[in-house]
């Protein structure tokens, strides 16, 4: 993480959190979460210049190749972190998360790309408000939402989890990298890292878990209708939605052979 990002975070943290006083949150919540009302998704963001894709719902987002069972995820991410910029140990909870659901459900066809493009925009994958993943796939400090308190458009829901993932024992929180809401978590937390055990504050637990989301249902991610039916269901806005797949299109290209 450069000097610069890090002197911005204060400055970033306080805007995003007046901004989510207006959020409508639903299925898995996130810190950065907007609805229609607000067009900050069409601003850039973090010093990237992403904005938000112009692009009609249901329209496919370009995905990379499918990544092999035996592909080597050290070197793999290293090769695509200097290409694209995102954290080389964000890019191998990704790609094991792309790996493992295509081995589960391979009708639901999930690249990391996507599960990429969402970590960007829930935490700057792993980053938001100064945070770091460590080595071992642990965002620290934790990142952790406002309170869903019902106040300024908030949706209210009281706490859940006894504050165990949230810290808050009064309201839940979106909590982690891939900011899960506690009962969210309870359904779809994962064991991404094998270590027998489910923590959202673990990216390769996360994006497992954001995985798992995703290809509910039966989902198809790499048609236009299953990918924005997932992302939607993710977050239920669409500028949301389309700052994702600006995402996931900027890291496609990027990763491009």
């Amino acid at each position: 993480m450069s000097a610069p990002r890090r002197s911005r975070a204060g400055a970033i943290a306080v805007a995003v959190l007046a901004i989510t006083a207006m959020v409508v949150i639903v299925g898995v919540s996130i810190v950065t979460a907007l609805d229609d009302r607000d067009d900050r998704s069409n601003r850039p963001q973090r010093g990237d210049g992403l904005t938000a894709a112009d692009v009609a719902p249901d329209t496919p987002v370009p995905q990379p190749a499918p990544l092999a069972e035996d592909t080597d995820l050290a070197a793999w991410a290293g090769t695509a972190a200097r290409r694209s910029g995102v954290p080389a140990r964000a890019l191998r909870a990704y790609a094991a998360a792309e790996i493992a659901q295509r081995s589960d459900t391979p009708g639901c066809r999930l690249s990391w790309s996507t599960l990429a493009g969402i970590g960007r925009v829930e935490s700057d994958h792993g980053r938001f408000g100064g945070a770091d993943v460590d080595a071992d796939g642990v965002a620290r400090p934790r990142i952790i939402g406002v309170p869903l308190d019902g106040t300024a458009g908030v949706r209210e829901i009281r706490d859940t989890d006894g504050g165990r993932l949230d810290g808050d024992t009064t309201f839940d929180r979106a909590v982690g990298p891939m900011q899960f809401l506690p009962t969210t978590w309870a359904d779809f937390g994962a064991d991404g890292n094998g270590d027998g055990v489910r923590d959202p504050h673990q990216l390769d637990d996360a994006a497992l878990a954001a995985a798992h989301y995703l290809c509910a249902g039966g989902r198809n991610t790499a048609s236009g209708e299953g990918w924005w039916a997932g992302v939607l269901t993710y977050n239920a806005s669409l500028d949301y939605a389309r700052l994702v797949w600006a995402a996931v299109d900027r890291y496609a290209e990027a990763t491009a052979a």
